[in-house]
């Protein structure tokens, strides 16, 4: 089993950027902001327009990019139904990128042509993945760009990349067997998985010695069961719009914010930034040409953490994530929204209320549970509908549990997060 000592890296950095004295960074990174927003408000329409009154040159400190207006996440769905592709919020033309991808809502992101353009390497360098090591890659490279977002880190670091996505355990077992990979990339829940069903086919898993995880909770259970094999574990920190914005320090305190973003902690439902140690929403400005997103409000929460890590890395460390700042919520690495919990119901007529319940199962697995308050009889046949419904619009398994009239607490809530991540 891993201790705590044998969980960390020895102080290796991806480059130089990493131990940069912090007001060093904060210089440099205010001294490239103000050409970064020009080019944003000359390129993209949406800043064009956003921003037409602001003086790019007048942008050079915290403060002053506090006054900035805030873009949410949520709000993207309606700003591209508007102005298709990406709402104007892209620089580059849709012709002249790599990929475009589609995240549930759906919401549709762009990928340069650039080498790593996710800046995935950095995080994947942390994890302790070097050149010429093989990664066994579980996120999907279909509709979502979690694939493709490893895989660019990967082929930057020299590591070559098996392209798993996830489903048919049993193949997947008997392929990381045969081809001993050093390390694994993926959900924690999935890892687990393959781990278990190894255990069933008395496989050799046993070249696993690190693992990068994310697009999902990692409880502290399964850190340990993971570790007890000798799997050192860290968490990333990602967006489909933002690419990587953190990843876990190999000390294991906190996650440091990537090199290619600003980061700031905002009051939930504001812009205005937070002290630290203050639990707020994480708002990220991008410094990627090709989608320059400025304040972008991400939805999650986090805090920053006082001090400086212990791994040697200077940048800003953020608690890690903490939930969500409304009730969109993440789920088996999907996006689960009040939007669609309010679709579902449209569909059956005989919901009076709904409240979609996500908590953990004995094994510490994701569960959802859709308790709608419901008068009448004919119950079994609307739970199946109501069933099928939840797998239709939300793509995820649920079930379904009655509760009476009125029952249901009167708090405007229609998803409601009972998961624990310690």
């Amino acid at each position: 089993m891993l201790t705590a000592e044998s969980r960390k890296l020895p102080m290796e950095y991806y480059d130089k950027l990493e131990t940069r004295d912090p007001e060093v960074r904060e210089r440099e990174i205010f001294a490239a902001l103000p050409r970064h927003l020009e080019h944003a408000i000359r390129h993209a329409p949406y800043f064009g327009r956003l921003l037409a009154k602001v003086d790019p040159g007048d942008i050079t400190s915290r403060q002053a990019l506090a006054q900035l207006p805030v873009i949410r996440k949520s709000d993207l769905q309606e700003l591209q139904r508007q102005d298709p592709p990406f709402g104007g919020l892209a620089s580059t033309a849709p012709g002249a990128i790599g990929r475009i991808f589609a995240s549930p809502g759906p919401i549709y992101d762009p990928e340069g042509c650039g080498p790593d353009w996710w800046r995935f390497a950095r995080g994947l360098f942390a994890a302790g993945f070097r050149k010429g090591e093989l990664i066994y890659n579980t996120f999907a490279y279909t509709f979502t760009p979690a694939g493709f977002m490893v895989d660019g880190g990967a082929r930057a670091l020299g590591c070559p990349v098996f392209p798993a996505g996830v489903g048919q355990t049993e193949h997947q077992v008997a392929t990381i067997a045969a081809l001993r990979p050093q390390g694994y990339v993926g959900t924690p829940s999935f890892l687990r998985i393959l781990l278990e069903k190894g255990d069933d086919m008395k496989a050799d898993l046993s070249s696993l010695g690190k693992a990068m995880v994310g697009a999902e909770g990692l409880p502290a259970s399964v850190r340990q069961e993971v570790e007890r094999r000798g799997i050192r574990t860290v968490q990333l920190y990602a967006t489909a719009d933002l690419g990587m914005i953190a990843y876990e320090s190999p000390a294991g305190e906190g996650w440091i914010v990537d090199e290619g973003v600003l980061v700031e902690i905002v009051r939930p439902g504001t812009g205005e930034p937070l002290p630290e140690g203050e639990v707020g929403e994480v708002v990220v400005t991008s410094f990627n040409p090709d989608y320059p997103l400025v304040r972008f409000a991400t939805g999650d929460l986090s805090a920053v953490l006082r001090g400086a890590s212990p791994c040697g890395r200077t940048n800003t460390r953020i608690k890690g994530w903490m939930g969500r700042a409304d009730q969109t919520c993440k789920v088996r690495g999907m996006f689960i929204r009040p939007s669609q919990v309010a679709e579902v119901m449209r569909r059956h007529a005989e919901v009076l209320k709904a409240r979609l319940v996500i908590d953990h199962d004995e094994k510490n697995n994701d569960r959802m549970t859709l308790r709608c308050e419901v008068a009448g009889s004919g119950l079994d046949s609307l739970g199946e509908a109501i069933t099928a419904s939840i797998r239709d619009v939300i793509k995820l398994r649920g079930d379904t549990a009655f509760v009476a009239p009125g029952s249901l607490p009167n708090d405007g809530k229609v998803i409601d997060d009972l998961r624990k991540f310690e």
